[in-house]
């Protein structure tokens, strides 16, 4: 049923194209077509289960997550106002995603308007940017509680946090909103389909007639001051912790902060290595690697690191459990 619906879809594009090259105008008012996970799409409804799976359990442990932080006064702190800033990007980066996907696993939609695909594109790599912003903030907030732990409460006030957000948000937005532009000053007069589960940058950028090299070296500089930056920061950040670390005199609390330093360190990864692979392949080399290895990539960074943070930063964290118990007891009570 899934199949035949997508044909459907296919069918009325390359009409709707046809019409507007005979016409010498554009094509992007036929909109584009996703087509999921190119070689792979006789194993949709198969490949929909682990993603589903994922997605639910991302948007439940975050949502937990949350729930627990803001009705837990006592958890109103730096380190988990960042935690819940994280989940909170997780979620809405995930469900920019995966509802799309799904419904193309599952019933073939695979249609989308050229400017749904626009603001699809727009809300997946302006939340990857600000993910990347919270994990910055999250190791920061960490370096200035191992290193300067007696100045702690005085660098990381609520007005420096409420300035952190603000230019979490307005980075992102600066960094995002010319590639709108750059893609809409394109001409397009191909058949628009796109070789992937959602819209991103160059995938949209390669339909068009247009030369979009100003689009890729855009890109590339955009994922390299923001990511790459980051992640350069991140690094001091945690050489400098574990320096401190090293330097405890109890082995006990040696192991535990290096215990929690690695899982925060494979999330980290987690989030970037796909997020640069996808940059990079786009760009340079992608001919030489299975396209839908690449798509497979694609998607699972944006839920297999929403599903992990809540186990890492939320269940590995005392208070954090305790907090859930609470609140978890308490909305019980309340049901008696």
């Amino acid at each position: 049923m899934a199949q035949v619906r997508a044909l459907k879809e296919i069918m009325a594009l390359l009409s709707a194209n046809s019409t507007a090259a005979a016409n010498n105008s554009d094509t992007r008012m036929a909109g584009c077509l996703l087509i999921g996970i190119p070689g792979l799409q006789h194993l949709h409804v198969w490949l929909s289960i682990p993603f589903c799976t994922m997605y639910v359990a991302a948007l439940a442990g975050n949502g937990i997550l949350i729930c627990v932080i803001l009705s837990q006064p006592r958890l109103h702190e730096p380190m988990y106002i960042f935690l819940s800033m994280l989940a909170s990007t997780d979620v809405l980066l995930s469900t920019s995603t995966m509802p799309k996907a799904l419904a193309n696993f599952w019933l073939g939609s695979s249609h989308i308007s050229f400017d749904g695909c626009l603001t699809q594109m727009f809300f997946i790599h302006f939340l990857s940017v600000a993910d990347s912003a919270v994990l910055l903030a999250m190791a920061f907030d960490r370096y200035v509680a191992v290193c300067s732990p007696l100045q702690y409460a005085t660098i990381l006030t609520s007005v420096v946090i409420g300035k952190i957000v603000a230019a979490t948000l307005t980075r992102s937005f600066i960094i995002m909103v010319p590639s709108i532009f750059l893609l809409k000053r394109l001409h397009y007069c191909r058949i628009n389909i796109i070789e992937h589960t959602f819209c991103e940058h160059m995938g949209i950028a390669q339909l068009s007639c247009s030369d979009i090299s100003f689009n890729v070296w855009y890109g590339l500089a955009a994922a390299l001051l923001s990511a790459g930056l980051d992640i350069i920061l991140i690094a001091v950040s945690y050489i400098h912790i574990l320096q401190a670390v090293f330097h405890l005199p109890s082995r006990d609390a040696r192991s535990k902060a290096l215990s929690t330093c690695s899982s925060h360190v494979c999330v980290i990864l987690l989030f970037y290595i796909p997020a640069l692979f996808s940059v990079f392949t786009y760009r340079f080399g992608g001919k030489h690697l299975p396209r839908y290895v690449h798509i497979l990539l694609a998607n699972l960074y944006v839920v297999i690191p929403p599903m992990l943070n809540p186990i890492v930063y939320g269940v590995r964290t005392k208070q954090i459990l305790e907090g859930a118990k609470q609140m978890f007891s308490s909305l019980a009570k309340k049901s008696k």
